[in-house]
């Protein structure tokens, strides 16, 4: 598959983070950035067998008989009788087999006797309820069926395996993080606790907080750093709107083709990929590092700041263009496709086979339909220009229909909170874990609600950190938030 944004790359990259993804998320996890195809490496995980569960098609119709397969994974090494059941939520792309082999949640698991499941989402990866995906098909796919799913998996499993006596512990992280707080908050007869990390519980239209975190995340690097970011960014968007410097343009971002300008789409599709390099940068700070089959890379939030202060690279604008270059260097890529027509093909393909099915084309979807989450320049206290609000919310007519308006999105995102409350929690064992580095902790809980619904907010982290195992350059407070956690399940487990 061809990949057009450097972002996407990074995505591909992270898979460990949160996800299935979701750490997919900037995506999603989650980015809800119009909009990024995932590109997701089933990396380790050897030997972890794949198994399959059947489920209806919409949970909520009688009269629909349809059912499908819906893919699984069970660890049972460290299960000892009577022990907890741990089931990691997948999220917006393939359920990674290598959660079942490596991550925190495994260490908690062999401390306390569980048996670990980890279940795909439905119309990712290989959990495919339809024949394709098109705007009809994509209509069971909605958050409260992914939760509908979940509450007969466990009924099914703790039936079939004597575990109807067994305590359940939810896991996941950014989307699967939302929903692992959302699983125990609608059904706690099934749920007895859950570990929501980097959940954006909150859904919201317009989410430029992102960016205004990401410009404090830069900022603690280096004051100046926003500012010249910025400075760039005014420029490149200043050019944009004279035709004569397309030439000049195409050279300086090593574009895989003459930069044209055909829609009102097409300048905030090319601002926004090469504010995606930052984007992806500032969420997965200092977790793209190699990690079991993972290639990592040594791009973090220092690196980008060092490109954007080195003053022998000329102004401000040649900087930015030379951070674009880093990447593509950094995986090993030609050029830049900054073409949205070429972005709209791919995603509006409905075929499973085709360039989006890895999950892009099904997230946007949910964002259109239920979250929003869309990371547009509309805050004088961001560093970047050119892709407001308007931009991400025409993608939406652009790839699936023109029901899809500002009128439907703003409902659906009413709804999602006026369904699981936003930042509102009403439950008990549930603890929210959030790095100060992720843009997406402004969505998530970051301060205690209650004792029994406690936040873990983790000063220098980024997206999901505290779901990768441990290693000797973690921060001492990383290694103290999974330590707090452990110790929060070990004490709700015993009620």
């Amino acid at each position: 598959m061809a990949w057009k944004h450097l972002r996407r790359f990074l995505q591909g990259l992270f898979v460990f983070a949160c996800l299935s993804f979701p750490c997919q998320a900037r995506y999603g996890g989650l980015r809800g950035a119009a909009l990024r195809l995932h590109k997701v490496h089933d990396v380790g995980g050897a030997g972890v067998e794949e198994q399959w569960f059947t489920q209806r098609l919409d949970h909520f119709d009688g009269a629909e008989t349809r059912v499908w397969k819906q893919r699984f994974f069970v660890n049972d090494t460290f299960y000892r009788s009577g022990g907890p059941v741990f089931l990691m939520i997948g999220g917006e792309g393939p359920a990674n087999p290598a959660w079942m082999q490596y991550g925190t949640w495994l260490t908690y698991a062999k401390k306390l006797g569980a048996l670990c499941f980890m279940l795909e989402h439905r119309f990712y990866g290989k959990s495919r309820p339809t024949e394709d995906l098109s705007f009809a098909s994509l209509r069971y796919l909605s958050s409260r069926q992914a939760l509908a799913d979940l509450a007969h998996f466990h009924s099914s499993m703790a039936a079939a395996r004597g575990l109807t006596g067994s305590k359940w512990v939810t896991f996941g992280g950014s989307y699967p993080g939302s929903l692992a707080a959302w699983f125990r908050l609608k059904y706690p007869h099934l749920v007895h606790a859950s570990v929501a990390t980097s959940a954006p519980v909150h859904a919201v239209v317009n989410f430029p907080e992102y960016l205004e975190v990401v410009r404090q995340s830069l900022a603690a690097e280096n004051p100046e750093c926003p500012l010249l970011v910025q400075e760039a960014s005014d420029t490149l968007y200043r050019r944009l709107q004279d035709p004569e410097t397309y030439v000049n343009i195409t050279k300086d971002f090593s574009l895989c083709a003459d930069l044209q300008i055909q829609t009102k789409m097409d300048i905030p599709y090319f601002l926004e990929t090469v504010a995606g390099n930052f984007m992806d940068v500032v969420q997965y700070n200092e977790d793209n590092r190699e990690f079991e089959g993972v290639p990592g890379t040594n791009v973090t939030i220092k690196v980008l700041c060092g490109v954007m202060m080195d003053a022998s690279l000329g102004t401000p604008y040649s900087r930015y263009a030379a951070v674009t270059s880093l990447m593509l260097k950094t995986f090993s890529q030609k050029c830049l496709d900054v073409s949205y027509s070429t972005y709209l093909k791919d995603m509006s393909n409905t075929s499973w086979s085709g360039p989006a099915a890895g999950g892009g084309r099904q997230w946007v979807y949910q964002t259109c339909t239920e979250f929003g989450f869309y990371q547009s320049t509309d805050s004088p206290n961001q560093p970047f220009t050119g892709f407001p609000l308007q931009y991400f919310l025409q993608q939406c007519q652009d790839m699936y229909d023109a029901s899809l308006n500002a009128t439907a999105i703003a409902d659906a995102v009413t709804q999602t909170n006026e369904f699981y409350g936003g930042y509102d929690v009403h439950a008990t064992r549930i603890v929210f874990p959030n790095g100060s580095i992720d843009p997406w902790h402004a969505l998530g809980i970051t301060q205690d609600i209650s004792d029994d619904l406690p936040a873990v907010f983790i000063k220098g982290t980024a997206h999901c950190a505290n779901m990768y195992p441990a290693r000797q350059q973690d921060l001492p407070q990383l290694a103290l938030a999974r330590d707090h956690v452990f110790v929060l399940l070990q004490k709700w487990l015993q009620q």
